[in-house]
């Protein structure tokens, strides 16, 4: 049977805000004017307003109506986003907007978009004067002798019913962040300074949000209110989600991060022009930015972040000047001026990468090649314009499967853990790599049409044992590749059960609907868009319920706050007929024995054992909705927390002789900093001490590859049974240029 070429993309689970406080140097634009006061739409966002609600009332897999029921859930869900914590509005200020919640249904249809504007005018206006009350506290100081609580976790409480409520709440978040930094060993004045300076910033973060920050915050309401996965993107954010699946960019190849007023580079990508010109940094500040050789430089001090990426963005080939402040000179240090061509850079931290495991078991020493994939990503412009070198998970993919091979693996582990996804064809075509061919998944549309997509090109990249690794961050494009191998029979799925995200999205370019839709720059941006649903080819669907690992590992805990099953909108479990398949072999022949060997030998293991007492841990931790104001008990449980943290290093040290001891700068209990506030160098320290950490999951999942491959030696029959086709040498084709089976369509 033939199947079609997908014509969409799976989605990833989220969509990286353009304000974060770290994000990459990716492709082109100019700074955005000053925002006016008070914040107020354009007629093209009230356009795209309406014109996204013509798609998701019409073309959504469940289209809903958008009326007053909708505009009630928008209503919910625009507070929600803007104040989850209840720490901003009162019931006085709810009061006053509780009319709304029958009108935003009108101000989209009539493109009016001033009632959710003038919502989001006064959040900006309460969290400035939150701020500013926090500030004047601080002059006081604080008493730590009362027994007074915080209640930190506030998505359950009601608004604060008055000003003196909410007063009294800063008050207590306030005492709450100095404690934290009083506790850590920090002497008053600093404690002041710190905080006095954290609160300023946030003030001037606040201050410079605007009116497509407030727009894409209402529609952001708007669209997952019809779904958990259907969203709206702004021109900016949809740029940065095209980069996030080609993985490559136009730029210099710096990653940046906000310190205080500058941008600072926290990272050069390997391969860029940044890093090859030599003449930048980690910790470097950028002053000014100037375009081409002669463009005059504009100073980027006190900029967000997102506008001074924007700056750095270009075209391939052309010109950017950065006047910097060295890292390693003082603010009154020599400036200087840097020149670089900007060029396509490839996103590699993204990428999918290969490492060998050595598995050793008495005098049994095995190789166990391990493929790590962040998500299933594809440049389809560059393969439609092409280019023999355009980005794939598949062909990445297939290329690490035959450098393994070369290196003499003999069993594989493709890493999913935290792979939010990505585009639908490449999970086909990834699955085919490791079946000979057939279906991979099954789609069905609005109108309850069925579809059959999968793998037309015979043979495998890869025919020896497999395991899939995933966790509760394994979802959508994810899903359907463990499913399929699962499925199959093909190799073990291992970990914990997965998101849940069965749904298809598309992207509609919503400026090649209005006049003057040709323009280079967009104007009304994208919507993502759920218009499909998928099922395994077993029938079953991973809508809510996941994949079921074949061998399970600990949960976490995670799973009561995150996953498609904590979602109040998400689509309901069903199932449709089977696909037509077989699968490619019987791993029940050896799958309770592998189990069995699994839980004796996790049993012993002092690692194994280490995680499940870090996981209760982590689990007592975040179980906490309230902490003590006291300073007396504060130091008793910081005393407890301590001497459980010593206890986890010594082990980890006897373990594999690791030292997970911060230094002097970071201890590994709260120091009371946010991220931006503690030195670069500790930073990127601890970024790289993380990579280095044992992983004991994968390490486990390594060892049940071990012991699957040792019991394939052993019993010819069971070998004939667990191994694809029979273990029929003659199906295996090395293809290290596998074709894309679909490619994205924009409407």
């Amino acid at each position: 049977m033939k199947y079609r070429p997908a014509l969409v993309l799976l989605l990833a689970l989220a969509v990286t805000c353009a304000c974060a406080q770290s994000a990459a140097d990716l492709g082109a634009g100019t700074n955005r004017k000053a925002a006016s006061w008070p914040l107020k739409s354009t007629p093209e966002e009230a356009q795209a307003a309406q014109l996204s609600a013509r798609f998701l009332t019409r073309f959504h897999y469940d289209a809903q109506p958008l009326d007053d029921a909708m505009s009630a859930r928008i209503y919910t869900a625009y507070f929600k986003l803007l104040d989850s914590e209840k720490v901003f509005f009162t019931q006085g200020d709810m009061a006053k907007f509780a009319p709304l919640k029958t009108k935003l249904d009108d101000a989209i249809w009539n493109q009016d978009m001033s009632a959710p504007f003038s919502v989001f005018n006064l959040y900006v206006q309460r969290a400035v004067e939150r701020m500013t009350y926090a500030r004047g506290l601080l002059k006081q100081g604080f008493d730590f002798a009362a027994d007074e609580n915080y209640t930190f976790d506030r998505k359950d409480a009601d608004w604060p019913k008055d000003q003196a409520e909410l007063d009294d709440l800063w008050r207590k978040r306030t005492m709450n962040d100095w404690l934290r930094l009083k506790l850590a060993g920090k002497p008053e004045a600093e404690i002041r300074k710190t905080l006095d300076k954290r609160y300023a910033s946030y003030i001037e973060r606040v201050k410079q949000l605007d009116g497509e920050d407030a727009f894409q915050s209402f529609m952001t309401a708007y669209a997952e209110t019809t779904d958990p996965h259907t969203d709206y993107l702004g021109p900016r954010a949809a740029e940065n989600f095209d980069i996030q699946m080609k993985l490559s960019l136009e730029g210099i190849g710096a990653q940046l991060q906000a310190r205080d007023d500058y941008t600072v580079i926290f990272n050069l990508v390997p391969g860029g022009p940044a890093i090859k010109s030599g003449k930048l940094k980690s910790g470097d500040r950028i002053l000014a930015v100037g375009q081409g050789d002669n463009g005059p430089l504009t100073d980027v001090i006190g900029w967000r972040l997102d506008d001074v990426v924007n700056q750095i963005r270009g075209k391939k080939d052309t010109t950017v000047r950065l006047e910097i402040l060295p890292a390693d000179a003082g603010l009154d240090g020599k400036h200087e001026v840097v020149s670089l061509v900007r060029k396509k850079v490839s996103i590699e931290e993204s990428a999918a990468k290969k490492k060998i495991i050595d598995i050793k078991d008495g005098d049994v020493t095995r190789k166990i090649g391990v493929i790590d994939l962040p998500t299933f990503y594809s440049d389809f412009g560059a393969r439609s314009a092409g280019d023999k070198d355009y980005k794939s998970a598949t062909r990445d993919v297939a290329k690490l499967l035959g450098e393994l091979k070369t290196a003499g693996v003999q069993g594989v582990v493709v890493d999913l853990r935290n792979n939010g996804g990505g585009s639908l064809a490449e999970a086909n075509s990834l699955t085919g790599l490791f079946i000979d061919k057939g279906p991979v998944v099954q789609v069905r549309d609005s109108k309850g049409e069925v579809e059959a997509q999968g793998d037309d090109d015979p043979g495998m990249a890869w025919s020896g044992p497999l395991a899939v690794l995933v966790n509760r961050g394994t979802a959508s494009a994810s899903e359907i590749f463990s499913a399929a191998i699962q499925d199959y029979h093909r190799g073990l799925v291992v970990g914990e059960p997965t998101f849940g995200k069965g749904t298809v999205q598309n992207l509609v370019d919503l400026d090649r609907f209005t006049q003057g839709g040709d323009s280079e720059k967009p104007q009304l941006g994208e919507l993502k868009m759920t218009i499909q649903e998928f099922f395994r080819i077993n029938g079953g669907s991973t809508q809510l319920k996941g994949v079921t690992p074949d061998i399970e590992f600990p949960k976490n805990g995670d799973e009561k706050d995150f996953g498609e099953s904590t979602y109040d909108n998400a689509l309901k479990w069903t199932q449709i007929p089977s696909a037509d398949y077989q699968p490619v072999a019987n791993l029940n022949a050896y799958l309770p024995q592998l189990k069995q060997m699994h839980d004796q030998r996790t049993a012993k293991s002092p690692a194994w054992k280490l995680m499940l007492d870090e996981l209760a841990q982590y689990k007592t931790m975040r179980d906490k909705t309230s902490i003590s104001l006291n300073l007396a008990t504060r130091e008793t449980e910081r005393k407890q927390q301590d001497a459980i943290q010593s206890d986890f290093r010594a082990r980890h040290k006897a373990i594999d002789g690791t030292d997970t001891t911060l230094g002097d700068e970071q201890s590994s209990l709260d120091d009371g900093l946010n991220a931006n506030e503690r030195s670069l160098k500790s930073e990127l320290k601890q970024e790289k001490d993380a990579k280095k950490a044992k992983d004991v999951q994968l390490n486990e999942t390594a060892h049940i590859l071990f012991d699957a491959v040792g019991m394939i030696k052993a019993d010819p029959k069971v070998a004939s049974e667990v191994l694809p086709y029979g273990g029929k040498s003659g199906i295996s084709v090395v293809n290290t240029q596998p074709e894309a089976s679909g490619v994205l369509q924009q409407h």
